[in-house]
């Protein structure tokens, strides 16, 4: 996983509350056992016109000029704004590998469904919960070509001269600051791990015998 240390990034804005998992990543589309080809399909309902299938590429579809991740202005985003209650609905982290394949970063929202608030900080996308207040304020200015910069040590986003500070578990800051999901933090007590299984051999061979 790569580490989430300090992001400047243009902002793209999705206005909506309650986008559902399913909105992010169809069910369709959850065929493949990898966590890669789902950037393609990212809102997918929204940026296309037509129907999708598992192969088809952007570029063979029609998309939706309106939708704002089409936008000429957006292109490049690396932070996605929200409303409220983003990532809510099913729990498949396929909806944070969309995002992330699909060049985002960091999401920011006045609040996130927890289960995928878990799932962003498992695959490098830092979610990033501000006041609904402040989130107007980056609405109001995004399509002049909004940029953020967030500072994870600092757990600061700021907006040329406005710093605003968030929150943030300090176990779920360290992964992202070190680029360590849960298989790297088990590895990392590999020593402790082995001299465990040692000492219970030793302790209770009759477990161990043909």
């Amino acid at each position: 996983m790569d580490a989430f240390t300090q992001l400047d990034g243009l902002v793209a804005p999705l206005d909506r509350a309650n986008v559902d998992t399913d909105q992010i990543i169809p069910k369709q589309y959850l065929k493949s056992i990898k966590r890669t080809g789902f950037g393609d399909y990212l809102f997918d309902a929204w940026r296309f016109l037509d129907q999708g299938t598992i192969g088809m590429t952007p570029n063979e579809r029609q998309l939706n000029r309106e939708f704002s991740l089409n936008l000429p202005e957006y292109q490049g985003a690396s932070i996605l704004i929200a409303r409220d209650n983003f990532g809510c609905g099913s729990s498949r982290e396929h909806a944070v590998w969309a995002l992330k394949e699909f060049g985002f970063r960091a999401v920011i929202a006045p609040s996130f469904a927890d289960i995928f608030f878990g799932n962003c900080f498992k695959n490098g996308v830092l979610p990033i919960t501000l006041p609904a207040d402040v989130l107007d304020g980056f609405f109001e200015r995004v399509a002049s070509g909004l940029q953020l910069t967030i500072d994870l040590q600092a757990q600061t986003v700021t907006d040329g001269e406005q710093v605003h500070g968030f929150d943030i578990d300090s176990a779920l800051k360290e992964k992202m600051l070190k680029g360590m999901d849960d298989i790297d933090l088990t590895l990392a007590e590999a020593q402790l791990i082995r001299d465990f299984e040692v000492g219970h051999r030793q302790r209770q061979p009759w477990l161990f015998r043909d």
